[in-house]
């Protein structure tokens, strides 16, 4: 696409969490009175090469990831200015400034984020993401994404209201509500997630559903009846995160997380006693200390609470954070091993779980194009990945209903029934 008789173009890439896309299309649309903005790299072909670039980078599993945007940003359009904001501590800032010093580090604060009539730009026309709160109110000893987003703020929930329902009359058919820890959303304002999501419930009509972001068991446990309400509502889906990290007490402990193995297991049990609901959890290997018996206590509570979804984490060492400097450090072929068995206890798991789909009925949404020509992904009432093969387009957004034929771990495979 040819930009040149238009504004300046420029490029918003955002890594890592919804929360971080989130704060993306605010920053897109802080800049859109003064540039053609684009999410995301654009292709080479294209005849303009970006006049600036806004990289909202995410560290939180290391440097690494967020090293390589800034290299094909500045290999991408060499002249081009670069703003970097997201999840950037002091250390990456410096191995950054070494790259080039062309940098600027900024924040969302910093740019604004107040959106011009008319432009309500979204990495998906039919996907809503409401940023509820920033910051956190834990102090985990391996996380450094604390030491940039601070502590807890919660925003308005009659502001987060309206935004939902804005979102939704524009054509947004999923809103996802996220933030570093929806967990303790209002606990800073004498409310909570689910009081949150019963007003959204009462006062945004529409055919929508709404996935609820990340939230650290300990926060979720203090109104969990509530919360399970909320679950009764068609329009909230069938889909909860809740980030274990480890299933030893000793390994807990010294990660500073603040709620037992025991809490997550009654959570996860509390959760699961919905039909074919998706559990989701997040497990570190090798953090300092873990012996045998702590993976084994891990591998346990995976085989215990039997997540669909789970995001498994060799332990990198992040300066600053208190797990730097602690003693007992795993050798990275222990890590190597114990995440590759994590994993296949884990496919195993999944594959088990979107097998209870099989041959049930159900409608779904379509999201996007699938990676090969003529198929499409589709997401389900409990926000489960289900693969589509159509002979005829089908464009996003669109309902089907459809027969679960098949189970993968990662996905299941349907059949549109005339």
């Amino acid at each position: 696409m040819d930009y040149s008789n238009e504004k300046p173009l420029l490029a918003v890439i955002s890594q890592g969490c919804a929360a971080n896309f989130g704060d993306g299309e605010k920053i897109a649309r802080a800049f859109a009175s003064e540039y053609h903005v684009v999410f995301g790299m654009p292709e080479s072909k294209t005849s303009e090469k970006p006049a600036a670039f806004v990289l909202n980078v995410c560290t939180v599993k290391g440097n690494a990831g967020a090293l390589k945007l800034l290299r094909e940003a500045l290999s991408a359009a060499p002249d081009a200015k670069i703003f970097i904001t997201g999840c950037a501590p002091k250390d990456f800032r410096e191995e950054a400034a070494k790259i080039s010093d062309k940098v600027v580090f900024t924040s969302l604060k910093e740019l604004g984020s107040a959106a011009p009539r008319g432009t309500p730009l979204r990495e998906s026309p039919l996907v809503g993401i409401v940023n509820i709160e920033e910051g956190c109110l834990d102090a985990c000893a391996y996380c450094s994404t604390r030491l940039v987003k601070g502590r807890l703020h919660s925003y308005p929930a009659a502001d987060i209201v309206q935004q939902v329902k804005s979102l939704v009359s524009d054509g947004c058919v999923e809103i996802q509500l996220t933030g570093q820890d929806c967990g303790c959303y209002g606990f800073d304002t004498g409310t909570n997630l689910a009081e949150l999501v019963q007003q959204i419930l009462a006062e945004v009509p529409g055919n929508y559903k709404m996935r609820l972001g990340m939230g650290n068991p300990r926060h979720m446990m203090q109104y969990l009846d509530d919360l399970l309400k909320c679950f009764e509502d068609d329009r909230v889906y069938k889909f909860i995160h809740l980030p274990v990290q480890s299933g030893s007490e000793n390994i807990l402990k010294a990660m500073n997380r603040k709620h037992s193995a025991d809490d997550y297991v009654m959570l996860a049990e509390a959760f699961n006693k919905f039909p074919l609901f998706t559990l989701s959890t997040d497990l570190i290997v090798g953090f300092p200390g873990e012996t045998e018996q702590d993976f084994q206590d891990t591998l346990n509570i995976l085989e215990k609470t039997r997540p669909t979804v789970c995001n498994i984490t060799r332990f990198v060492t992040r300066p600053n954070t208190p797990a730097y400097n602690m003693a007992g450090a795993v050798p990275d072929e222990v890590k190597h091993f114990r995440s590759a068995a994590l994993a296949e206890a884990f496919q195993r798991i999944a594959t088990e779980n979107n097998a209870r789909w099989v041959s049930t009925t159900e409608t779904v949404v379509i999201e996007k194009p699938g990676y090969r020509k003529g198929t499409y992904i589709a997401r389900n009432a409990a926000y489960r990945p289900v693969a589509i093969t159509s002979e005829k387009p089908l464009q996003p957004g669109e309902r089907f209903t459809v027969s679960i034929a098949a189970a993968e771990p990662f996905a299941l495979i349907g059949n549109i029934i005339d």
